[in-house]
């Protein structure tokens, strides 16, 4: 109980942010007391780190290049290209956004597309004077997408990045499995939202209106190496997969080198652009503080015994085939992660499937459906995920406001139908790839 009550008590500080508090500092504060009375102990604070290292940090470094590639135009750029695509039909331009949103969700991690896509996509519906119901639309659209197409690969979402270093699967492993899943999860979401807002989406609507897609383009020499810069960096995933090297450090040298390239490193700064302090200033670095201090908390919360009782469960879903095993795990943890919020959802998700006794099959399957519900799950509330604070707090800053009761009558409809699909895919496609 004395686990549980400091859990709570850091949650709700983590959401309510008393006095500009901030994430981090809220969840550290738990985690000292958690350390005082005794619930976790000082080398936990090890184990955690080893766990969050990686993932926190390569977070921060896609962050900022985000937020470079951002400012240098790119994002809406790409956005108005889209727009212009749609060719003046609403019901086409609808898909597209949401590929969009599933595309920048990959490569930017949810938060980013959260974080990048959804002002961008306000600013165009201004411009195109779409009414509130059709804005609405695409609005849910972007911050749906953020979170159930960030399955793709191990950088689309912190919860794969910490799944994928604690169970030691290779970039290249997971990406052979969660592609496919991902495209289904993409299909779903587009059939699920067209079913919600088909209707309230214009059937036209003015490309005259829409700026010149090179008008949005702010620092040409940050444009022209985007595409080159994010090439190679998917490919180094691939090829230091194999010899160990942690992925924050293949993303963090990415984003030195952005940051070089905007910032004019080699003439001392001149014809810069893009301010690289400003995006270093507005990376996440509460998120640090933010994963060591919650995940402390977490893990105190199953020393206690939450990690034993969801070994159990997870042991009697897989006795019930593997079917229901992963239906039963991507629901069940869905389910805690729209609670308790996914990022230590899924450590305690990790915990009790390494804790429990498990065949080999049901066991992989399980691991990924465990990620599935942490990413697709945190949709049924407003506080799963930070991705869905962060998209609601843009939004409140642009002037639309959605209250948690619209929230999750939407969220509790739309999710459960992507979530099986994904979790379905994955039952089906698994067992192909390892030849069972």
């Amino acid at each position: 109980m004395l686990a549980l009550s400091i859990f709570v008590v850091t949650l709700v500080l983590v959401i309510w942010q008393p006095r500009g508090l901030g994430i981090g500092w809220s969840a550290l504060g738990g985690a000292l007391v958690a350390l005082a009375v005794g619930v976790v102990q000082p080398e936990d604070i090890g184990v955690v780190w080893e766990i969050v290292w990686d993932a926190t940090f390569t977070f921060v470094a896609l962050i900022v290049i985000s937020l470079i590639l951002d400012e240098a135009g790119f994002f809406a750029w790409a956005a108005l290209h889209v727009a212009r695509w749609g060719g003046g039909r609403g019901h086409r331009l609808f898909p597209l956004v949401v590929t969009l949103g599933a595309v920048i969700a990959a490569f930017f991690a949810n938060d980013g597309a959260a974080l990048l896509l959804t002002p961008i996509v306000i600013a165009i519906l201004v411009r195109l004077d779409f009414p509130p119901p059709a804005a609405l639309a695409f609005i849910i659209a972007t911050g749906f997408v953020a979170d159930t197409t960030s399955l793709p690969l191990v950088i689309s979402n912190l919860v794969n990045i910490v799944s994928a270093n604690y169970f030691e699967i290779g970039f290249d492993r997971y990406a052979a499995v969660m592609i496919p899943v991902d495209l289904v999860s993409l299909a779903a979401t587009l059939g699920v939202l067209w079913l919600a807002f088909g209707r309230r989406i214009p059937r036209r609507y003015s490309v005259a209106e829409l700026d010149a897609p090179c008008s949005a383009i702010v620092d040409p020499l940050v444009f022209r190496a985007a595409f080159p810069l994010l090439t190679v960096l998917l490919a180094a995933y691939f090829v230091t997969a194999p010899l160990g090297i942690p992925i924050a450090v293949v993303t963090g040298a990415g984003a030195v080198v952005l940051m070089a390239l905007a910032g004019r490193w080699w003439r001392h700064g001149r014809g810069a652009v893009v301010s690289v302090s400003a995006a270093l200033k507005g990376a996440p670095w509460q998120i640090v503080l933010f994963s060591i201090g919650m995940y402390l908390v977490v893990y105190g919360l199953g020393n206690a015994g939450l990690t034993d009782l969801g070994a159990r469960a997870l042991e009697w879903l897989a006795g019930q085939g593997d079917t229901v095993a992963t239906i039963g795990t991507g629901f069940l943890a869905a389910l805690v992660a729209s609670i308790m919020n996914n990022m230590p959802s899924t450590l305690v998700g990790a915990l009790a499937i390494d804790r429990a006794a498990l065949p080999a099959m049901p066991r992989e399957l399980m691991i990924y459906a465990n990620v599935i519900g942490n990413d697709l799950g945190p949709k049924f509330t407003p506080i799963g995920s930070l991705a869905t604070l962060l998209w609601l707090h843009v939004l409140a800053g642009k002037g639309y406001r959605i209250g948690w009761g619209q929230y999750m009558k939407i969220g509790l409809v739309i999710t459960p139908p992507v979530l099986l699909a994904a979790l379905v895919a994955l039952r089906l496609w698994l067992p192909v790839i390892d030849g069972v």
